[in-house]
């Protein structure tokens, strides 16, 4: 439980409210900003390779469950393994507040580097944080990253500016660099209706100025965020940002998302696009522009059931056309599902196709290709077992050919398929060998009730192959395994 802290400075943002971007402080102005426009930024320690950041929002911290921690592992040569890696929660050392039960520590996850180092930084979501005298105000805390990796050590704590009972704040989380005039990243943080963007002043650690308004989207069609993704969909070098989530109203349960993008200006909102909960961002066509791909796991009708196994949309992105925002990730979008020619396994209600998403090159050819995690899969009688699949990007976009999936039925695929395991509630391609072909990550955070496991896919010339695979759990880091859901997050 934290005591309510307001906001150390409410200022320009970069933040579009009602269709006009605000301009960044006089101070940054001329200031030197990167090009990296995309959210794959993972390096902690400056190392050149990709570390691995992992959530377990259900562990027991001093005997309070559901304080959660998070892991690091960290790349080289050989990837990522057990040796590396290191375990924080809130009564690590320099961390703000204090472990308590139903926190919730590590439930959603982002990086970045919001400081401008050079090193990759953490941010760790906690919706279920007490703002006292605030229920489930929730909260987030940055981890800074260094030469010697991440740190406790003058970690900083974000809040809602003013906390509401059930906000969840910290529920999504994603970090990007969304303008040319602030040096580092930006951070993106949503609770349940609202959108706070921060910005740390270069080589600076405190009091990030911050800006808040309601989500942006058609009236009427108000969504709860899940997820966010960023990515440059109309090319002119800065990251774009889409907030995805879930109706609420008279046709809830719909998966929708708001784009805006990222301009000199500042973030303006677009429009919304159809599709959601789950988001992630890449080329898939190799065409210069990042392609946006939605999951819906669960398409309600009008009563709220689920209609369908799951489905997955591809929007991609194009060039701009001015200063109203070009077309982005504007053209309709291309619908799969498990019943698409190709595409392994067939479509069942439940299956939650499209759960976790993940985009990244596993092969090395230049496109990038899509990882589906499908939690709610039957494996023969075992409900909810759970199951993953690959499809490839190509020149003419994202195809069936070449298709692949796994379960813990798969052949050299560690484990046995167990009810409710939900195997592929997390898929995350990532590569921390910087080979240039992405491996698997997916996480069964149901397994061993409720422990939760990892499982690691290796990738080669042919991609991903589960010749090789093993598993991880929290307990192998230091980690209190019982009821950790460890796997529920890992950071895209």
């Amino acid at each position: 439980m934290r005591t309510y802290r307001p906001a150390a400075v409410v200022a320009a943002s970069l933040l579009l409210i009602a269709g006009a971007a605000i301009a960044a402080p006089s101070a940054y102005a001329g200031a030197p900003g990167g090009t990296h426009a995309d959210d794959r930024n993972t390096d902690f320690n400056g190392d050149g390779y990709e570390d691995v950041l992992i959530g377990a929002p259900g562990g027991t911290i001093a005997g309070r469950k559901g304080a959660g921690y998070v892991t690091v592992q960290y790349g080289g040569p050989g990837g990522i393994g057990t040796a590396r890696g290191d375990v924080f929660s809130q009564d690590t050392t320099g961390v703000p507040g204090a472990a308590e039960a139903g926190d919730g520590f590590g439930r959603a996850l982002a990086t970045g580097d919001l400081d401008g180092d050079g090193y990759d930084d953490a941010i760790v979501g906690l919706p279920g944080e007490n703002i006292e005298p605030v229920t489930d105000a929730g909260g987030a805390v940055v981890l800074w990253g260094s030469a010697d990796g991440l740190s406790g050590t003058g970690s900083d704590w974000l809040q809602a500016e003013g906390p509401v009972a059930g906000a969840g704040f910290g529920g999504a989380l994603v970090a990007a660099h969304f303008s040319p005039d602030i040096p580092g990243d930006q951070l993106a943080v949503t609770g349940r209706t609202d959108l706070a963007v921060y910005q740390y002043d270069p080589g600076t650690r405190r009091d990030a100025i911050s800006r808040t308004s309601h989500v942006p989207g058609t009236p009427g069609r108000e969504i709860v965020p899940r997820a966010m993704t960023t990515g440059d969909y109309d090319g002119n070098g800065l990251a774009d940002l889409v907030i995805s989530g879930v109706t609420i109203g008279e046709e809830p349960g719909h998966g929708w998302s708001t784009l805006l993008f990222g301009e000199v200006q500042g973030l303006r909102y677009e429009h919304d696009l159809r599709g959601g909960p789950a988001v992630a961002s890449g080329d898939i066509d190799d065409d210069g522009y990042d392609d946006l791909v939605t999951g819906e796991p669960h398409s309600p009708d009008d009563g709220g059931e689920s209609m369908t196994g799951g489905v997955v949309g591809v929007y991609y992105g194009s060039a701009g056309d001015g200063p109203v925002g070009a077309e982005g990730p504007g053209t309709p979008p291309v619908w799969w599902t498990q019943d698409t020619s190709g595409v392994p396994g067939g479509s069942e209600a439940g299956d939650g196709w499209g759960a976790d998403l993940s985009v990244a090159d596993t092969d090395g050819d230049g496109y990038a290709d899509v990882a589906i995690g499908a939690p709610g899969e039957d494996i023969g009688t075992l409900a909810d077992a759970g199951a993953v699949w690959v499809l490839r990007g190509a020149a003419g976009g994202l195809t069936a050919t070449g298709a692949a999936s796994w379960d813990q039925d798969s052949l050299n695929v560690p484990g046995t398929p167990e009810k409710g395991d939900h195997w592929g509630g997390q898929a995350r391609l990532t590569d921390p060998d910087k080979d240039g072909r992405a491996g698997l990550l997916t996480a069964a955070p149901g397994e061993n009730a409720g422990d939760g496991v990892v499982w690691a896919f290796s990738a080669g010339a042919g991609g991903v192959t589960a010749a090789g695979s093993w598993t991880f759990d929290a307990g192998a880091f230091g980690g209190p395994r019982t009821g950790a859901g460890y796997g529920a997050a890992i950071d895209e």
